[in-house]
Formats: C-alpha cells, sequence, structure tokens
C-alpha cells in the first residue's frame, strides 16, 4: 500500500516538496514581499516558511538554489534569529590558505583544497581525476566567495598535496532573460580520455524566471588551471563569454536543478571523449530526469530529453524523481541512477536506466526501462540530523559505479532503522550490486549496522568502486564517535569494501579525519550554518586509490567555518 507521510514536519523543515503549478495554481502568502519570478522557487521558498502546504510525493529543489533565494530574501535562520551583524567567534588573519592536519599510522593527511583566505562558505564538492595523468585532479565546491552560490573549481598537479582554485569563468554567460546569472550552484567536473577538463553548473536569476545548465572547457595541456570556451576554433583558449549550453529557459513553472556530467574516460572505448549530462527538470508539477550528450568536446549538445521512463515500477510514468547521477562503463555504456516518488512501497525508491554501448543514447526508446534497486525509506525530523542543522535529502546523494567486469554498484542513506526524535539518529548507509549490467540488483546491504556502529547516523555517503571490481570505496559523514552524536560534531569515514559483488566482506574502516569536526551552529556563525551542501565526492582511478573531498567546518585560526579538505587513501 502506498505510504501516507513522509517523516518531514513543516515546521522545522528545511527539506521542501514541490507542488503543482499551473495558470490557475496560486500560493498563499503571508506577507507583502515581493514574488519571486519563479514559481518553482517561489514555492521552495514558501513551503521553508510555513507558507504553503507540502505537496505529497514530490522532491525538492537541491540545497544550493534554495540556500541562494533564502539569503537573496533575507531568511537565512541564522540571520533572522540574530540580525545580520552576527559574525564569527574568531577572525584569522589573511596570512595565506595552505593547511595540512597531519594523519596518525593508517590515517590521511588532510589537506586544505579551497585556497581563498576569507571566512566565506565552501562546501558541496566533487572531484575528478585525469586518466592519463593521475596526479592531475580537478575539484569543485559550491563557493560564496563573491556572494550568493556560486560554482569554484580547484586544480592539483602533484596527486592533491597542493592545490590552486578559482572561480571559472561562467559569469559572462547571459542566460535565457538576457542577464548574467546571478548564481551558480551543484558543481560537477570530469575528464575525458584525452586528458581534457570539463566543468558544469546550474546558472540561475534569483529575481528573474531564468535557469540553464552550462559546461566550460580546461584543454589538457591545462589540467583546470582555467577554463575556456568549449567551442573549437583558433581562439578557443581565450575565449570565456560562450560555454557549451546543455538546457536553458526563461520559464517561471521550469527550473533545471541537481545536474552531474561525466565523460567516457576509456580510450578504447566505441564512445571514448563523448561528455555526458542528465538534471533534473522541474516542470509543473513534475520533475523527470533529462539527458543530453556532446560529441564534439562540450561545444554543442543534443536536445535534452527526458529519460527516467515508464513501467510498473513506478505505475506509469517515473516522472516524480531527484538526484540523478551519471557514470559510464568500460565498454561506453551509460548507467544513470536517481531517486524516485512514485513508489507503492515503504517510501521512495532507487532507480537505474541504462542506454547500452552499441545504442544511440539520443534515441530514446534505446534507454532501458527503470530497473528498481532499492527502497529509500524514512526521512529525518524536518530534513536535518539534530543537534546538527544540515540539511539531509536522502535524494541527492545516491551515487553508483562500475568495474571493468560491469558490474553496477549503487551507494544511498536512508532512515529505515530509526524513527525521530532524535538524536540518536539512526541513519544509516546502504548498497546493492548488479552482476548483470543493471538489470537485477542483489538485496539491500548496510553498510553501517547497529551492531557496529550503535544509534549514531552515517549520511551523506559517497562511492567509488575500482576499475578491477575488488574493492567498493564509500566515504559518509559519522557522528560515532566520542559524543558527536550528541554534541553535533562530524567526522568522515571511508569503508573499504572487498569483493563487493560477492561476500562484501571484510569491510575495513578508516576515520578519514584527524580530528572531529565541530557543529556549525548560527551562534558561530550565522550566514553558513544550515547548508553543508548536498553531497560530498569519492574518485578512484587505476591504482586502486580512493580521492575523497568534503566540506570541514575546522577552519582557519580556530573559527567554525565551512572549507573543502581531501585526503587519499591507497589501496
Amino acid at each position: 500500500m502506498k505510504r501516507t507521510f513522509r517523516i518531514l514536519p513543516l515546521a522545522v523543515a528545511v527539506g521542501v516538496l514541490i507542488a503543482a503549478f499551473g495558470p490557475g495554481n496560486t500560493t498563499t502568502r503571508s506577507d507583502a514581499s515581493p514574488r519571486l519570478a519563479n514559481n518553482i522557487l517561489q514555492h521552495n521558498l514558501d513551503v521553508y516558511l510555513g507558507r504553503a502546504d507540502l505537496a505529497p510525493f514530490h522532491f525538492p529543489v537541491s540545497s544550493g538554489p534554495l540556500r541562494t533565494v533564502l539569503e537573496a530574501t533575507g531568511n537565512l535562520p541564522g540571520l533572522r534569529s540574530q540580525g545580520a551583524g552576527g559574525q564569527p567567534k574568531v577572525r584569522p588573519s589573511t596570512n595565506g590558505c595552505k593547511k595540512i592536519l597531519k594523519g596518525q599510522p593508517g590515517r590521511p593527511d588532510n589537506i586544505r583544497v579551497t585556497q581563498e583566505c576569507s571566512l566565506r562558505r565552501q562546501a558541496e564538492e566533487v572531484v575528478a581525476v585525469n586518466p592519463t595523468d593521475l596526479n592531475n585532479l580537478v575539484a569543485g565546491q559550491n563557493d560564496s566567495r563573491i556572494g550568493y552560490n556560486h560554482c569554484g573549481y580547484d586544480y592539483s598537479y602533484d596527486g592533491g598535496q597542493t592545490w590552486g582554485d578559482m572561480v571559472p569563468p561562467f559569469y559572462q554567460f547571459v542566460i535565457e532573460d538576457d542577464h548574467t546569472a546571478d548564481a551558480c550552484s551543484d558543481p560537477t567536473a570530469t575528464f575525458d580520455a584525452a586528458g581534457n577538463a570539463y566543468v558544469g553548473g546550474v546558472l540561475f536569476d534569483v529575481n528573474a524566471p531564468a535557469s540553464g545548465f552550462a559546461v566550460m572547457k580546461s584543454n589538457a595541456p591545462i589540467g583546470g588551471a582555467f577554463y575556456h570556451n568549449p567551442a573549437p576554433g583558433q581562439f578557443q583558449e581565450f575565449l570565456t563569454d560562450t560555454p557549451g549550453v546543455i538546457a536553458s529557459d526563461n520559464d517561471p513553472n521550469v527550473f533545471n536543478d541537481k545536474e552531474f556530467i561525466v565523460a567516457d574516460g576509456n580510450k578504447h572505448s566505441p564512445k571514448a571523449n563523448n561528455v555526458y549530462a542528465t538534471w533534473t527538470r522541474f516542470s509543473g508539477n513534475e520533475s523527470p530526469i533529462y539527458f543530453s550528450q556532446s560529441t564534439d568536446g562540450g561545444a554543442t549538445w543534443s536536445p535534452g530529453m527526458e529519460i527516467s521512463g515508464s513501467g510498473n515500477v513506478c505505475g506509469g510514468r517515473c516522472n516524480q524523481d531527484q538526484g540523478s547521477h551519471p557514470t559510464v562503463g568500460s565498454d561506453g555504456s551509460l548507467y544513470v541512477t536517481f531517486a524516485n516518488g512514485n513508489s507503492s512501497g515503504p517510501g521512495d525508491q532507487v532507480l537505474i536506466v541504462t542506454c547500452p554501448a552499441n545504442k544511440s543514447c539520443t534515441n530514446d526508446s534505446n534507454w532501458t526501462a527503470p530497473v528498481k534497486v532499492g527502497d529509500l525509506i524514512g526521512g529525518s525530523p524536518g530534513g536535518t540530523l539534530p543537534p546538527n542543522t544540515y540539511r539531509v535529502p536522502l535524494e541527492t546523494s545516491i551515487s553508483n559505479s562500475t568495474d571493468e567486469k560491469g558490474n553496477v554498484y549503487v551507494v544511498w542513506q536512508d532512515f529505515r532503522n530509526g524513527n525521530p526524535p532524535c538524536p540518536p539518529c539512526d541513519m544509516d548507509i546502504m548498497y546493492a550490486f548488479s552482476t548483470d549490467g543493471g538489470k537485477t540488483f542483489s538485496s539491500t546491504i548496510d553498510i553501517t549496522p547497529k551492531l557496529q556502529f550503535g544509534v549514531t547516523a552515517q549520511w551523506q555517503p559517497w562511492s567509488a568502486v575500482t576499475p578491477d571490481g575488488s574493492t567498493l570505496w564509500v566515504a559518509y559523514y559519522d557522528r560515532r564517535f566520542g559524543r558527536c552524536e550528541f554534541t553535533g560534531c562530524n567526522d568522515i569515514t571511508a569503508a573499504k569494501i572487498n569483493d563487493p559483488a560477492g561476500a562484501g566482506v571484510p569491510v575495513q574502516y578508516t576515520r578519514v579525519t584527524t580530528d572531529s569536526m565541530p557543529n556549525l551552529t548560527a551562534d558561530d556563525n550565522p550566514a553558513q550554518a544550515g547548508f553543508i551542501g548536498d553531497y560530498m565526492w569519492v574518485a578512484s582511478d587505476r591504482k586502486g586509490r580512493a580521492h575523497i573531498v568534503w566540506a570541514d567546518t575546522r577552519g582557519l585560526r580556530g573559527t567554525v567555518e565551512e572549507d573543502v579538505y581531501y585526503a587519499r587513501l591507497n589501496e
């Protein structure tokens, strides 16, 4: 029987749900503040502020755009409670930003990625490894150094020991309302088989309806040190005003959200160097997953098309979706996982669709019908895990990866083993695998069982399998150390799952952080409290190593504020 509720009380909800929009739909407002031009963003704001009802079974826009709207409209929780004059308790001097927290035996160094020296927020991270040079890494994050959320990117040439960073040149791009965008969110990055780097983000205006999805390129010799126009030509590397445009709309009832790109990085693949994009297209009362591809280095993109499909698993169209993640198999097959709300089970569900290597992915008939991976059960009270106030949407931390044998691994978080009120909050990390290319999946496996972890929260996972399939790396936030479950401090833990498509044992756990990260509250930093991003990231390379990035609250000189950190674990 279809469930009739979620554990998301409105009074404290930071996670918000989309409701239907149409010519006759209006939202009741209890104040006289100006209405946002984009109805999707306006409704998310209204639900967060308690001015509108929740729509059952619909998904929210992601945290980055919501956070930008809250900031732009003066509705950040910390600022509302303290006033705009609230300041961090400690102010570091600007004396350079390199910071390495030395690891202990069996634990890696924690290396600060972002080199921006102020107390502006960097959170919501991605990392990619150059297949032609494993020492060349690109990372990205939501970055507020120039206000709101913008997409900042970082690069390393020495395997993550030192980093440079930048604000990429998306901001000359004129979106459909003839404006340059106010904000960029949900950073994404990838390398192709030739070593070219690509970065992207969702661009949008706060007080206009337009939103888009754009990509810039860094050619192979550059290694991510700067990004340029992806269009081929004599002056390609000197042009920054025209990105590759994947989606662009100027419709108050449309919002493009939660996008990722991935390139086919296998030089032996029949589709080597193709670049693929998936995203959520909120439109009226639907939020299907869309797809586009580029075969010319990110310069031009195929028309966006719906790939979330339909079938018995959804009782029809699978059109209430969020949190897609695309990956490419060694043979060129494309796998896309996502959260779906058209479920008849105890909660939402994790689905996967596949485009085979020998088929054209721009033909929607070549995509498989959606296959159920597992249930996505429950939610945290108010969309958070008290005493943390960070938003913890289940649907935006679903990742998949595939090995050279064609096995597929999917990792997500859910609340099946614990119910509010909490703390203690028993949120756990799950995975399932397929040995037939995504046609069927194993039963769900709990990576963080109560027997070993107690009643504590493990949340916001990301994952990557080694190419040979011998190890599945899963990293996540972890509150099991000390009194963190009750004080809100956090660590990063990495689970190394050996033989993940077989016995899945033994699982080895590494405490990645050198010490616990303090809870970020409005008392410490009102402008940053409540947002730590919707995802962290793990990438694996052909040497079997795990590259991990996360948002860390151990700020410079004792501040509590968000920066991006990196660690590498060796096979």
